[in-house]
């Protein structure tokens, strides 16, 4: 407790806060069938999906950093638990040898430890984390795929989330209504018919299809 109230380890007990706040964030709004993480990739200007930001300086650190092609929130997360850590095993080192260092000096000890972790972490759980539609497939390609509702149901109104599983073996969560008057259950197998305004549209998958989607092969495309 000592090493968190300390005064040189203030801004990695700040960023360890931050994170904790984004993560509670996070899970309340997937509870309630919404996400932050879509919402900063999506909804705010000058961001693009994916970590790919805009061209200059500032877009080539951030192609280099988000080397994985996480959700920005996501990359943030990692960052900031890279630098805490970083930032209280310097000042825990430090303390067991000569003594507390500088904030400035350990601060800029955590920055340079975290940005290559933070690289390597990110490309690490861009393996394991389903992503939201992303720029990386086109997106004609999700087009004739099938695959699983898991935030319904998808009728007409308020978009729901369909996991599948693209042609490289990338999983994939889309937002998807359905298509005409179709009303289609969560849990159920769907195949994505068309695109418009940002969000997919499907209808209930043949029955010859619906024992593929898993690997989101066995659609014929429109």
């Amino acid at each position: 407790m000592d090493a968190i109230a300390g005064a040189g380890s203030y801004p990695f007990a700040i960023a360890a806060l931050v994170l904790v706040g984004l993560v509670v964030v996070e899970l309340v709004a997937m509870l309630i069938g919404m996400s932050v993480s879509a919402f900063v990739d999506h909804g705010l200007p000058g961001h693009a999906v994916e970590g790919h930001a805009d061209h200059g300086v500032l877009g080539a650190w951030m192609s280099w950093l988000n080397a994985g092609g996480v959700p920005l929130l996501v990359l943030i997360m990692i960052w900031l638990a890279c630098f805490a850590v970083a930032g209280f095993a310097i000042q825990g080192v430090a303390q067991s040898i000569a003594g507390t260092l500088p904030t400035i000096i350990a601060s800029v000890g955590a920055l340079v430890v975290a940005a290559p972790t933070t690289r390597t972490l990110s490309r690490w759980t861009a393996r394991i984390i389903p992503r939201e539609e992303t720029s990386v497939v086109s997106q004609a390609d999700f087009i004739g795929l099938t695959g699983t509702v898991t935030l319904g149901p998808l009728d007409q109104g308020k978009p729901g989330r369909v996991r599948i599983r693209d042609r490289h073996g990338n999983i994939h969560v889309l937002q998807t209504k359905g298509a005409g008057d179709h009303v289609i259950a969560q849990g159920g197998t769907v195949l994505i018919v068309d695109r418009a305004n940002g969000v997919f549209e499907a209808i209930p998958a043949p029955a010859e299809l619906g024992a593929d989607h898993s690997s989101g092969r066995g659609a014929t495309r429109p």
